[in-house]
C-alpha cells in the first residue's frame, strides 16, 4: 500500500504553479500509460485554464482548493472545494476563477481493443 498527502501535492504545485509562465502545475499521483485508472493533481492560478480539448474517457473531477468553471459550447459549472464534477464526455475546458488545486481521475482501457 502507498500513502500520498493530497495536502502537501496541493501546497507544492500551487507555489509551482504560482511561479510558472502558464500558472499551471500538475502531477500524477496515480497511474499512467500501464494503468486503466489515472489520477493527476492540477494546480492552477487565478486566470488560468486548459482550453478546450476532448474527453479522455470517463473521467472525474474533484475540487480540492479554490474555484473552478468546467466549460462546454453551450454551459458551465462552477466547482469549489468538496464538489466532484462528473466531465462531460464532450470537448471541454477547465477555468481557474482563484488559485486552486483539483484531482482528474480518468478511466481510459488499456491494450488491444477489439
Amino acid at each position: 500500500m502507498e500513502k500520498v498527502s493530497l495536502t502537501a501535492l496541493a501546497r507544492e504545485h500551487l507555489e509551482t504553479a504560482r511561479a510558472a509562465s502558464s500558472g499551471r502545475s500538475s502531477h500524477t499521483v496515480y497511474g499512467g500509460h500501464e494503468h486503466s485508472l489515472r489520477q493527476t493533481l492540477m494546480a492552477l492560478t487565478a486566470g488560468s485554464k486548459l482550453d478546450d480539448h476532448e474527453s479522455p474517457g470517463e473521467a472525474t473531477l474533484q475540487v480540492l482548493q479554490g474555484r473552478v468553471r468546467v466549460t462546454i459550447s453551450s454551459a458551465g459549472w462552477d466547482g469549489s472545494p468538496g464538489d466532484h464534477i462528473i466531465l462531460p464526455r464532450e470537448r471541454h475546458g477547465l477555468n481557474a476563477i482563484e488559485d486552486s488545486v483539483v484531482l482528474l481521475t480518468v478511466s481510459k482501457p488499456i491494450g488491444p481493443h477489439t
